[in-house]
């Protein structure tokens, strides 16, 4: 074709063809399945009009029959107006699986991110390598994977699950920061097919993988609705992270409601006069913070732990708090988990962290030590050592045993620590505590007696011993506050620690997480 007319009339040709690779049978294939096109999810995501679309045109050389685009669309976008990279996978095209052209489209992606430090969002929609390409789809796969490692931790990453990803298709979701999915997609390594001719067992793929269990199993971090519940979900997410770690998260309304208002004055007689009460934590949450707004992370496991973003003087933080409604608040192996990934998240893209504790301390039981509550539990203090981000703790009821010290205890790594005056801070709690102190007194106590004798050694326990004024007289709290006054005191101090800069300086490669 000679001329430049002709030469953008084959360029359009092109474009047009690239926007549907399959043609009217991708569209018949989308339509009978309900979901949009790959570029059609970008747009949801992305600021109107932002979306700029990179390596439409490529596709596998030699083969004059191949698709453009090669089951992926890549490009980069503004997300709130700042810019981001966006990797969608193109369910119609090979079915989204990973060949040699794939490969190198999203490794330009991620590289594209890196040098621009910009997020990375990827929609996940993918039948795993791409079989027909061997060992090539396998190379690059692991290609893909060295360059994702190379941006954790430096520029936020999120997953965003739709449809089925299974095979090799898993192993990128999960090391992202962050893997969001809509209520009907699923993931898993080998299919239930597979399964069932290897193992001989029955599973549907919802049992198997569906977006609930994986919720469960704490592998997916959000669960939505529909797909725009969940571009809507990302959008909100990335709005409390920097654009990478290099820079400040946005600063949204600073300098809200400067003086204690009458939302403050309800937390004053918002803790049950009776330890054995319980009461739901977000009520507490929604009121110490700015404009009680809270974005939850990981709200469908763990629910005896809650952590989320919201912000202190309009800027960003991450919030750790104990849920006595579940468990007591008690801690086990799975919300260690939790705690753990949230903490290093948020110390990696320098978000400060505020611990609200009410916990009985570790969950005890049989199970919970087969879950190696030990071990995970163990992981759970040391992403709290190691965090260099300011830390404010605020023991609002019971702080027992090792749940006082990992919940962002001052000698564990917290800056500042509070208490309200209803904490109780001890070894453990004045039932545990009779069962084991006071065993032999109420054994020598005749039995009418015994009860009327049990109360009173509780009821000494609680007003000598588990109580927040022995830790303030030596210093291992820093003040006893007003509950009302908790949202300006997290205020004060998160000002005091803005400039915080910790290093440690050791000759270690890397330390070794018990793994």
């Amino acid at each position: 074709m000679t001329g430049t007319r002709g030469k953008l009339q084959h360029l359009h040709k092109l474009l047009e063809l690239a926007e549907e690779p399959t043609g009217q049978a991708g569209v018949d294939k989308r339509r009978v399945k309900g979901i949009p096109s790959a570029r059609e999810r970008i747009r949801m995501l992305l600021d109107p009009g932002s979306f700029v679309e990179t390596g439409a045109l490529m596709r596998q050389p030699g083969q004059p029959d191949a698709f453009y685009g090669d089951g992926v669309v890549t490009g980069r976008g503004r997300i709130d107006g700042r810019p981001a990279v966006v990797i969608a996978h193109d369910q119609t095209v090979y079915g989204g699986s990973v060949g040699e052209m794939f490969g190198r489209k999203v490794a330009a992606a991620m590289e594209f991110a890196y040098d621009n430090a910009c997020p990375v969002v990827v929609i996940n929609d993918s039948g795993g390598a791409r079989i027909q390409d061997a060992v090539a789809s396998l190379a690059w796969y692991a290609l893909m994977c060295r360059r994702q490692e190379d941006l954790s931790g430096y520029v936020p990453m999120v997953a965003v699950m739709l449809g089925k990803c299974a095979a090799g298709s898993v192993y990128g979701p999960v090391n992202m920061d962050v893997l969001v999915a809509t209520e009907n997609s699923y993931m898993f390594v080998t299919g239930p097919d597979v399964i069932k001719s290897v193992t001989g067992e029955e599973v549907t793929a919802e049992e198997l993988g569906g977006a609930a269990v994986q919720a469960r199993n704490g592998t997916i971090h959000h669960v939505a609705p529909t797909e725009k519940a969940a571009f809507d979900w990302v959008r909100s997410y990335l709005s409390y992270l920097p654009s990478s770690c290099l820079e400040q998260p946005p600063i949204v309304n600073p300098g809200l409601e400067p003086e204690v208002t009458a939302h403050d004055l309800e937390l004053d007689s918002i803790i049950p006069d009776s330890d054995k009460s319980g009461y739901d934590m977000h009520d507490i949450l929604l009121r110490i913070f700015d404009d009680g707004d809270f974005h939850e992370f990981g709200a469908g496991t763990a629910q005896n732990l809650i952590t989320g973003f919201t912000r202190v003087d309009g800027r960003p933080v991450g919030v750790i708090a104990n849920q006595p409604m579940v468990l007591g608040g008690a801690l086990d192996a799975q919300c260690s988990d939790k705690a753990t990934h949230f903490i290093r998240l948020c110390d990696a893209f320098n978000l400060p962290l505020v611990f609200v504790v009410d916990t009985p301390g570790v969950l005890p039981g049989v199970e919970e030590e087969r879950n190696g509550v030990i071990k995970r539990g163990g992981r759970f203090f040391r992403a709290v050592i190691e965090a260099t981000v300011p830390i404010v703790t605020v023991v609002v009821r019971k702080a027992y045993g090792g749940g006082y010290a990992v919940m962002g205890c001052k000698q564990l790594g917290a800056d500042i620590s509070l208490a309200w005056p209803t904490a109780r801070i001890a070894v453990m709690g004045a039932e545990s505590m009779v069962g084991i102190v006071g065993r032999r007194q109420l054994a020598a106590t005749p039995p009418e007696q015994r009860e009327t004798v049990r109360q009173n050694m509780i009821d000494f326990y609680n007003a000598t011993v588990a109580t927040p004024w022995t830790a303030a007289e030596r210093g291992y709290i820093d003040a006893v506050i007003e509950p009302s006054t908790t949202r300006l005191e997290i205020r004060k101090a998160l000002r005091l620690l803005r400039q915080k800069d910790v290093r440690k300086p050791n000759p270690r490669k890397h330390n070794l997480f018990p793994m």
